[in-house]
Protein backbone atom coordinates (compact mmCIF):
# COMPACT_ATOMS: atom_id res chain seq x y z
CA UNK A 1 0.00 0.00 0.00
CA UNK A 2 1.82 3.04 -0.73
CA UNK A 3 2.88 5.45 1.76
CA UNK A 4 0.30 8.36 0.92
CA UNK A 5 -2.69 5.90 1.52
CA UNK A 6 -1.01 4.80 4.89
CA UNK A 7 -1.12 8.07 5.93
CA UNK A 8 -4.24 9.15 4.98
CA UNK A 9 -5.90 6.33 6.92
CA UNK A 10 -3.91 7.31 9.86
CA UNK A 11 -5.44 10.59 9.50
CA UNK A 12 -9.01 9.60 9.48
CA UNK A 13 -8.27 7.20 12.73
CA UNK A 14 -6.98 10.90 14.46
CA UNK A 15 -10.03 12.55 13.26
CA UNK A 16 -12.09 9.93 14.86
CA UNK A 17 -10.01 10.41 18.33
CA UNK A 18 -10.05 14.30 18.13
CA UNK A 19 -13.46 14.67 16.45
CA UNK A 20 -15.76 11.72 17.67
CA UNK A 21 -15.45 12.31 21.38
CA UNK A 22 -17.06 15.88 20.81
CA UNK A 23 -19.44 15.50 18.79
CA UNK A 24 -20.98 12.45 21.29
CA UNK A 25 -20.27 14.93 24.30
CA UNK A 26 -23.08 17.24 24.27
CA UNK A 27 -25.33 14.32 25.01
CA UNK A 28 -23.76 12.27 27.89
CA UNK A 29 -26.07 13.62 29.90
CA UNK A 30 -29.17 12.27 28.36
CA UNK A 31 -29.52 8.09 28.11
CA UNK A 32 -31.62 8.81 24.77
CA UNK A 33 -28.95 7.93 22.64
CA UNK A 34 -26.41 4.67 23.36
CA UNK A 35 -23.54 5.13 23.20
CA UNK A 36 -22.73 2.96 20.49
CA UNK A 37 -25.75 3.67 18.80
CA UNK A 38 -24.41 7.39 18.42
CA UNK A 39 -20.87 6.24 16.85
CA UNK A 40 -23.29 3.94 14.53
CA UNK A 41 -25.24 7.32 13.55
CA UNK A 42 -22.02 9.24 13.09
CA UNK A 43 -20.44 6.71 11.26
CA UNK A 44 -22.90 6.30 8.66
CA UNK A 45 -23.85 10.02 7.58
CA UNK A 46 -19.60 10.81 7.34
CA UNK A 47 -20.23 8.33 5.00
CA UNK A 48 -23.29 9.00 3.15
CA UNK A 49 -23.27 12.86 3.14
CA UNK A 50 -20.14 13.46 1.04
CA UNK A 51 -21.75 10.79 -1.65
CA UNK A 52 -24.38 14.10 -2.01
CA UNK A 53 -21.56 17.13 -1.79
CA UNK A 54 -17.83 17.41 -1.97
CA UNK A 55 -17.90 21.09 -1.78
CA UNK A 56 -15.62 22.12 1.72
CA UNK A 57 -13.29 19.00 0.73
CA UNK A 58 -12.26 20.55 -2.82
CA UNK A 59 -11.81 23.59 -0.86
CA UNK A 60 -8.65 21.32 0.96
CA UNK A 61 -7.61 20.56 -2.16
CA UNK A 62 -7.79 22.92 -4.50
CA UNK A 63 -8.29 26.71 -2.81
CA UNK A 64 -5.66 26.48 -0.29
CA UNK A 65 -2.72 24.83 -2.41
CA UNK A 66 -2.07 23.45 -5.65
CA UNK A 67 -1.12 20.02 -4.98
CA UNK A 68 0.27 19.14 -8.38
CA UNK A 69 3.88 18.49 -9.33
CA UNK A 70 6.79 16.30 -8.30
CA UNK A 71 6.74 17.45 -4.72
CA UNK A 72 3.28 17.17 -4.13
CA UNK A 73 2.69 14.11 -2.53
CA UNK A 74 5.45 14.32 -0.06
CA UNK A 75 4.04 17.65 0.77
CA UNK A 76 0.64 16.15 1.37
CA UNK A 77 2.43 13.68 3.60
CA UNK A 78 4.10 16.32 5.54
CA UNK A 79 0.97 18.52 6.21
CA UNK A 80 -0.84 15.45 7.15
CA UNK A 81 1.74 14.25 9.74
CA UNK A 82 2.49 17.93 11.07
CA UNK A 83 -1.37 18.10 11.61
CA UNK A 84 -1.80 14.95 13.57
CA UNK A 85 1.79 14.79 15.41
CA UNK A 86 0.33 18.38 16.78
CA UNK A 87 -3.43 17.05 17.53
CA UNK A 88 -1.84 13.99 19.17
CA UNK A 89 0.22 15.99 21.65
CA UNK A 90 -2.87 17.91 22.49
CA UNK A 91 -5.25 15.35 22.67
CA UNK A 92 -3.09 13.23 24.95
CA UNK A 93 -3.40 16.07 27.70
CA UNK A 94 -6.95 15.99 26.91
CA UNK A 95 -7.46 19.08 24.86
CA UNK A 96 -9.76 18.78 21.87
CA UNK A 97 -8.78 21.21 19.30
CA UNK A 98 -9.21 22.07 16.05
CA UNK A 99 -8.16 19.26 13.35
CA UNK A 100 -9.20 21.72 10.67
CA UNK A 101 -7.12 24.19 11.81
CA UNK A 102 -4.27 21.67 12.21
CA UNK A 103 -4.91 20.31 8.44
CA UNK A 104 -5.11 24.12 7.06
CA UNK A 105 -1.79 24.99 8.94
CA UNK A 106 -0.09 21.78 7.69
CA UNK A 107 -1.24 22.08 3.64
CA UNK A 108 -0.59 25.89 3.90
CA UNK A 109 2.70 25.82 5.30
CA UNK A 110 4.27 22.10 3.56
CA UNK A 111 2.93 23.76 0.22
CA UNK A 112 4.95 26.96 0.99
CA UNK A 113 7.88 24.37 1.94
CA UNK A 114 7.72 22.39 -1.14
CA UNK A 115 7.43 25.61 -3.71
CA UNK A 116 3.92 24.82 -4.08
CA UNK A 117 1.04 27.39 -5.31
CA UNK A 118 -0.55 29.07 -2.21
CA UNK A 119 -3.68 30.99 -2.45
CA UNK A 120 -3.27 33.16 0.71
CA UNK A 121 -6.74 34.58 0.40
CA UNK A 122 -8.39 31.66 0.09
CA UNK A 123 -6.03 30.86 3.49
CA UNK A 124 -7.43 34.24 5.19
CA UNK A 125 -10.39 34.03 4.27
CA UNK A 126 -10.73 30.44 5.85
CA UNK A 127 -9.37 31.31 8.83
CA UNK A 128 -11.71 34.16 9.29
CA UNK A 129 -14.60 31.96 8.71
CA UNK A 130 -13.12 29.55 11.04
CA UNK A 131 -12.78 32.39 13.76
CA UNK A 132 -15.85 33.16 13.62
CA UNK A 133 -17.16 29.75 13.70
CA UNK A 134 -17.42 29.67 17.54
CA UNK A 135 -18.90 33.25 17.81
CA UNK A 136 -21.74 31.44 15.48
CA UNK A 137 -22.11 28.73 17.17
CA UNK A 138 -22.62 29.97 20.85
CA UNK A 139 -24.91 32.95 19.40
CA UNK A 140 -26.83 30.15 17.49
CA UNK A 141 -27.12 27.64 20.62
CA UNK A 142 -28.44 31.07 22.72
CA UNK A 143 -31.25 31.42 20.77
CA UNK A 144 -31.48 27.83 20.89
CA UNK A 145 -31.92 27.54 24.79
CA UNK A 146 -34.62 30.14 24.70
CA UNK A 147 -36.26 28.32 22.38
CA UNK A 148 -36.41 24.92 23.95
CA UNK A 149 -37.42 27.13 27.34
CA UNK A 150 -40.49 28.30 25.32
CA UNK A 151 -41.42 24.99 23.92
CA UNK A 152 -40.57 21.59 25.45
CA UNK A 153 -40.55 20.24 29.28
CA UNK A 154 -37.77 17.89 30.23
CA UNK A 155 -39.91 15.01 28.76
CA UNK A 156 -39.93 16.47 25.06
CA UNK A 157 -36.04 17.10 25.55
CA UNK A 158 -35.59 13.43 24.02
CA UNK A 159 -36.97 14.50 20.72
CA UNK A 160 -35.58 17.41 20.36
CA UNK A 161 -32.04 15.37 21.40
CA UNK A 162 -32.18 13.02 18.23
CA UNK A 163 -32.88 16.08 16.28
CA UNK A 164 -30.00 17.95 17.02
CA UNK A 165 -28.09 15.03 16.75
CA UNK A 166 -28.69 14.18 13.68
CA UNK A 167 -28.16 17.33 12.79
CA UNK A 168 -24.86 17.98 13.87
CA UNK A 169 -23.84 14.60 12.66
CA UNK A 170 -24.62 16.00 9.09
CA UNK A 171 -23.49 19.05 9.46
CA UNK A 172 -19.93 17.43 10.25
CA UNK A 173 -20.18 15.20 7.25
CA UNK A 174 -20.96 18.17 4.92
CA UNK A 175 -18.11 19.82 6.39
CA UNK A 176 -15.46 19.37 9.34
CA UNK A 177 -15.75 15.70 8.15
CA UNK A 178 -14.66 16.05 4.33
CA UNK A 179 -10.96 16.70 5.58
CA UNK A 180 -10.47 13.29 5.67
CA UNK A 181 -11.76 12.59 2.10
CA UNK A 182 -9.84 15.69 1.06
CA UNK A 183 -6.58 13.77 2.18
CA UNK A 184 -7.98 10.98 0.63
CA UNK A 185 -8.56 12.65 -2.75
CA UNK A 186 -4.56 13.61 -2.64
CA UNK A 187 -3.27 10.16 -2.16
CA UNK A 188 -5.09 8.70 -4.22
CA UNK A 189 -6.27 11.28 -6.98
CA UNK A 190 -9.94 10.18 -6.75
CA UNK A 191 -13.06 9.49 -4.12
CA UNK A 192 -16.01 7.82 -3.89
CA UNK A 193 -18.00 5.19 -2.22
CA UNK A 194 -15.85 3.02 -1.05
CA UNK A 195 -13.23 5.87 0.32
CA UNK A 196 -16.00 7.56 1.25
CA UNK A 197 -17.21 4.41 3.57
CA UNK A 198 -14.04 3.09 4.62
CA UNK A 199 -12.53 6.69 5.53
CA UNK A 200 -15.46 6.64 7.80
CA UNK A 201 -15.00 3.51 9.22
CA UNK A 202 -11.53 4.50 10.44
CA UNK A 203 -12.98 7.50 11.94
CA UNK A 204 -15.07 5.35 13.70
CA UNK A 205 -12.70 3.33 15.34
CA UNK A 206 -10.63 6.15 16.61
CA UNK A 207 -13.77 7.75 17.79
CA UNK A 208 -14.22 4.53 20.15
CA UNK A 209 -10.54 5.37 21.28
CA UNK A 210 -10.34 8.92 21.62
CA UNK A 211 -13.97 9.77 23.56
CA UNK A 212 -13.37 9.36 26.68
CA UNK A 213 -10.72 12.02 26.85
CA UNK A 214 -12.56 14.32 24.76
CA UNK A 215 -16.38 13.91 25.57
CA UNK A 216 -15.37 14.43 28.95
CA UNK A 217 -13.63 18.23 28.29
CA UNK A 218 -16.21 19.10 26.10
CA UNK A 219 -18.88 17.50 28.77
CA UNK A 220 -17.75 17.93 32.24
CA UNK A 221 -14.87 21.22 31.93
CA UNK A 222 -16.24 23.66 30.09
CA UNK A 223 -19.98 23.94 31.35
CA UNK A 224 -21.53 22.71 34.25
CA UNK A 225 -24.07 20.88 31.79
CA UNK A 226 -27.16 20.04 31.99
CA UNK A 227 -29.27 18.24 29.71
CA UNK A 228 -30.74 21.33 27.82
CA UNK A 229 -27.03 23.17 27.19
CA UNK A 230 -26.33 19.77 25.14
CA UNK A 231 -29.44 19.65 22.89
CA UNK A 232 -29.10 23.81 22.35
CA UNK A 233 -25.50 23.18 21.80
CA UNK A 234 -26.40 20.58 18.91
CA UNK A 235 -28.98 22.46 17.63
CA UNK A 236 -26.91 25.55 17.65
CA UNK A 237 -23.58 24.04 15.99
CA UNK A 238 -25.25 21.84 13.71
CA UNK A 239 -26.88 25.28 12.10
CA UNK A 240 -23.48 27.07 12.07
CA UNK A 241 -21.44 24.29 10.14
CA UNK A 242 -24.20 23.29 8.17
CA UNK A 243 -24.15 27.15 6.75
CA UNK A 244 -20.65 27.45 6.37
CA UNK A 245 -20.49 24.13 4.28
CA UNK A 246 -23.31 25.88 1.82
CA UNK A 247 -20.62 28.41 1.25
CA UNK A 248 -17.72 25.46 0.46
CA UNK A 249 -16.25 26.67 4.12
CA UNK A 250 -14.22 24.20 6.03
CA UNK A 251 -15.30 25.19 9.84
CA UNK A 252 -14.39 22.65 13.32
CA UNK A 253 -17.19 21.37 14.76
CA UNK A 254 -15.04 21.11 17.78
CA UNK A 255 -15.00 24.72 17.94
CA UNK A 256 -18.54 25.38 16.77
CA UNK A 257 -19.49 23.17 19.93
CA UNK A 258 -17.37 24.23 22.53
CA UNK A 259 -19.02 27.87 21.85
CA UNK A 260 -22.48 26.32 21.37
CA UNK A 261 -21.92 25.28 24.69
CA UNK A 262 -20.88 28.20 25.91
CA UNK A 263 -23.95 30.25 24.28
CA UNK A 264 -26.18 27.88 26.25
CA UNK A 265 -24.83 28.43 29.58
CA UNK A 266 -24.65 31.96 29.24
CA UNK A 267 -28.56 31.75 28.36
CA UNK A 268 -29.22 30.47 31.68
CA UNK A 269 -26.79 32.74 33.37
CA UNK A 270 -22.75 32.98 32.83
CA UNK A 271 -21.97 31.43 36.30
CA UNK A 272 -22.59 27.85 34.57
CA UNK A 273 -19.71 28.17 31.73
CA UNK A 274 -15.93 27.26 33.79
CA UNK A 275 -14.32 30.14 31.90
CA UNK A 276 -10.41 28.75 32.78
CA UNK A 277 -11.24 25.33 30.84
CA UNK A 278 -12.51 27.59 27.83
CA UNK A 279 -9.44 29.43 27.98
CA UNK A 280 -7.51 26.54 28.17
CA UNK A 281 -9.08 25.22 24.65
CA UNK A 282 -8.82 28.78 23.09
CA UNK A 283 -5.03 28.50 23.64
CA UNK A 284 -5.20 24.93 21.93
CA UNK A 285 -6.37 26.48 19.03
CA UNK A 286 -4.26 29.68 18.93
CA UNK A 287 -1.65 27.36 19.26
CA UNK A 288 -2.84 24.75 16.59
CA UNK A 289 -2.40 26.41 13.13
CA UNK A 290 0.75 28.41 13.26
CA UNK A 291 2.76 24.72 15.24
CA UNK A 292 1.50 22.84 12.41
CA UNK A 293 2.05 25.67 9.62
CA UNK A 294 5.79 25.79 10.81
CA UNK A 295 6.74 22.51 11.53
CA UNK A 296 5.11 21.40 7.89
CA UNK A 297 7.10 24.66 6.46
CA UNK A 298 10.45 23.80 7.56
CA UNK A 299 10.18 19.79 7.27
CA UNK A 300 9.11 20.05 3.76
CA UNK A 301 12.07 22.85 3.07
CA UNK A 302 14.27 20.69 4.49
CA UNK A 303 13.01 17.74 2.63
CA UNK A 304 12.27 19.99 -0.98
CA UNK A 305 15.97 19.34 -2.82
CA UNK A 306 15.89 15.26 -2.15
CA UNK A 307 14.71 13.06 -4.88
Amino acid sequence: MPVEVLVACLFAVVSGMNDGGALLATGLKLPTIRPIVGVLTLVLLTGLVPLVSQQVALTFVTRLATFQGPNASRAMIIAVLSAIAVVLVLSHYGRPTSLTLAIVGGLTGAGLGAGLEVSAGSVLLVLAVGLLAPFAGAFAAWGATRLLVAVTTSKGLSSWHWAGFVLQCVAYAANDGQKMLAVFLIALGSGGPSVSFGAALLFGLGTLYGMPKAGRTLSREIIVSRPLHGVAAELGSGVTVIGCAAAGMPVSMTQSIAGGLIGAGVALGGGRVRWYAAVKIVVAWVLTLPVAGLLACVTAFAFRGIA
